[in-house]
């Protein structure tokens, strides 16, 4: 059974109690209204989860019981990081929470040249914050036992210097045709985590592109059909869950 899930706002007050307060506080008692006797699950970020029953309410704080601890079973073994190119309006939401969902451990955004959406870091800092917060509330709702991170970089070189401290990682890119996701894959090694730069709406130039190849940094194509950019992180990162999950 699936009880709800809180990574934030809480406390050991001894080896078998915590007390969880702030946000996820007010969440229990006024949203949830849930009541003493029912179960939550407490996080702590780093695989570990307790499984607590509620035993006491104050205005600000909920006390609750470890009735049973184990570790998160729904993480991937492997890292994958989202390197995405600033979509326009609200596609971030959306790319950020199904990202979360699909296994992503991370996603930076950053500005490309043919971004719609142009953003200083002022702009950078306050959407990340809100981006962040959709990754928290998409970790819970999935059952994740760690909330994946959402920063920026400024441009596309500062992302290739990034993704190349992974064993594996690639642009995908709509023009390639010599080397599919599927042969990147197959040929990628093993154990080894994983890093990939997406698009904005425009996608890439050839000027980028090869800016990416010089770094070392492959080309990959996703396929006959041309993915809008809400739609092409949740494609490779479902391919890399049924790739080495399933």
């Amino acid at each position: 059974m699936s009880y709800p899930r809180f990574f934030d706002d809480f406390e050991m007050l001894d080896g078998n109690t915590v007390a969880v307060g702030g946000e996820s506080a007010r969440h229990i008692s006024r949203s949830l209204r849930m009541k003493v006797g029912e179960k939550i699950v407490v996080c702590d970020g780093s695989g570990k989860e307790y499984e607590c029953v509620l035993e006491s309410f104050t205005p600000d704080s909920v006390t609750a019981k470890i009735v049973d601890v184990s570790r998160n079973v729904s993480e991937p073994s492997y890292k994958a990081v989202v390197y995405q190119a600033c979509p326009k309006s609200d596609k971030m939401d959306t790319i950020v929470q199904k990202a979360v969902e699909l296994g992503a451990y991370g996603i930076v955004c950053f500005m490309s040249d043919r971004c719609i959406a142009r953003y200083d870091e002022k702009d950078f800092e306050k959407k990340c914050a809100r981006w962040q917060r959709i990754a928290l509330e998409a970790a819970k709702q999935s059952g994740r036992g760690y909330v994946p991170y959402v920063r920026w970089l400024p441009n596309l070189k500062s992302v290739i210097a990034e993704a190349n401290t992974f064993g594996n990682s690639f642009m995908c890119y709509e023009d390639e045709d010599a080397l599919t996701l599927k042969e990147f894959v197959s040929t990628s090694q093993s154990k080894a985590d994983y890093a990939f730069i997406i698009g904005s709406e425009g996608g890439f130039s050839e000027k980028e592109a090869q800016m990416c190849r010089d770094g070392g940094i492959k080309t990959v194509g996703l396929g006959k059909r041309i993915l809008r950019t809400e739609t092409a992180s949740g494609y490779v990162l479902s391919c890399l869950s049924y790739e080495m999950e399933l």
